[in-house]
């Protein structure tokens, strides 16, 4: 079956078109009068900022639509001809090349300037840079939460508090002034009370992956998955008649014993399930993912499909509590776990999906998912037993993908898997 021939759930035409309108909304912005506030997807505040009539712009999301286009490259290339190092976030610098080439966004239409630029999540600190640059870039105000890291792997009262307090004092009084409106909390429970049902439902679709064989593929599908709640839909009816919709086609395919939809069609044999740690490569996403699908070898839990939120570990948006579970989700972001922390989660979704193994894809521009990789690799081997492999790319640099070094790699590690599995299968006759 080829690409073009590949039927697609309902599901999956709903996410395309739920994407697509936000796009075509965000670029009439300035025709309808909605204000527009850019912010980053790990503890983003979508909710709030829509009980203003306001409309996100996710910077990381532009950046990697744009390397999923193919468009990266050269806006990486403009952005260092500016003097932005290699070593920088490419994210940053594809959106730095992507203003200078006019903003335009996948609907081919130019992204507007934002009336205001919100950070409300300070894990990565890269993020405080690259909104100075886009400061400087638009001449737009900024406004900062700034969200305390769980150093000692845990949110304490005293950490609540002060995020609650920013919110009161600084974000909910600059959300005002920017759109003219006043804040109804009354609105804001009904959206988060959205959050928490789409949430609900997202999380049977992510524990489906365990049933042999899995009907999804929690990484590369899963990167599907999370678009509309990571954009501009948790908080809305639309979105929770989206999950509702994805999760009654994920339990229809258990039912009917199938496995996930990939690009090359529906897989037929699940020979190998895996967790794997880090972003995935979007330059070369479907070349990516078709050397695990070639393989029969099936992401039955990721963490960076969690970088928006721990909703399978237990976290929902409470809507009797408005503004604490607002500060509760910015600080339950992943990437703000200790390492500690996240070492426990890796293994503990090793054990509770079943895997075979694990996969970490370092990516060399973001430090907040690559620092301390190396030892999550040896700390995750050592609990669970299971063998790692590490694999390098890079996040929209498609100069940092070497296709046949990553394909040589991961057909290494799952022949090392099918070898250790035979031994212990010979071994028990």
């Amino acid at each position: 079956m080829t690409r073009t021939d590949v039927l697609k759930d309902d599901s999956q035409q709903r996410q395309k078109d739920l994407i697509g309108g936000y796009f075509t909304r965000l670029a009439n912005a300035p025709k309808t009068g909605h204000k527009t506030v850019a912010t980053f997807v790990p503890g983003n505040l979508t909710e709030l900022i829509s009980c203003f009539d306001a409309i996100p712009i996710l910077p990381e999301i532009n950046a990697l639509q744009s390397g999923m286009r193919k468009l990266s490259g050269n806006y990486i290339t403009e952005a260092e001809r500016q003097g932005h190092s290699e070593d920088v976030c490419t994210y940053v610098k594809c959106d730095i090349g992507m203003f200078e080439g006019g903003n335009i966004g996948p609907t081919g239409e130019a992204l507007p300037k934002p009336d205001l630029l919100l950070l409300s999540y300070t894990g990565c600190f890269t993020f405080m840079k690259w909104f100075e640059l886009l400061r400087e870039k638009y001449g737009t105000p900024s406004v900062m939460l700034h969200v305390p890291y769980q150093g000692q792997g845990e949110v304490t009262p005293e950490m609540r508090k002060y995020v609650v307090e920013q919110l009161e004092r600084v974000v909910i009084p600059a959300l005002e002034h920017t759109t003219g409106r006043k804040f109804d909390i009354d609105l804001l429970r009904e959206k988060l009370a959205w959050s928490s049902k789409a949430e609900d439902d997202l999380v049977k679709v992510w524990e489906s992956a365990k049933h042999r064989p899995s009907p999804i593929d929690g990484y590369f599908g899963g990167v599907y998955y999370i678009g509309p709640i990571f954009t501009a839909f948790r908080g809305t009816q639309e979105g929770a008649e989206y999950y509702a919709l994805l999760r009654s086609e994920i339990e229809q395919r258990i039912r009917e014993g199938r496995g996930p939809v990939t690009p090359e069609g529906e897989m037929k044999e699940e020979k190998f399930r895996l967790v794997v740690e880090g972003p995935p490569n979007w330059t070369h996403f479907r070349d990516f993912w078709k050397m695990f699908t070639d393989e029969g070898a099936v992401v039955v839990a990721s963490t960076y499909t969690k970088v928006g939120g721990l909703y399978d570990r237990g976290f929902r948006h409470d809507p009797k509590d408005p503004l604490g579970t607002l500060a509760d989700y910015c600080m339950g972001c992943y990437t703000n776990h200790s390492l500690p922390n996240r070492v426990d989660l890796i293994s503990k979704y090793i054990e509770e999906y079943s895997a075979d193994g694990f996969l970490i894809n370092s990516v060399k521009s973001c430090a907040s998912f690559s620092a301390g990789q190396l030892m999550i690799l040896r700390e995750v081997e050592k609990r669970t037993g299971r063998t790692g492999a590490f694999i390098e790319s890079d996040l929209v640099d498609p100069r940092y993908f070497s296709a046949a070094n990553i394909k040589n790699r991961i057909e290494s590690y799952l022949q090392m898997l099918e070898q250790k599995r035979s031994s212990v299968a010979g071994a028990a006759r």
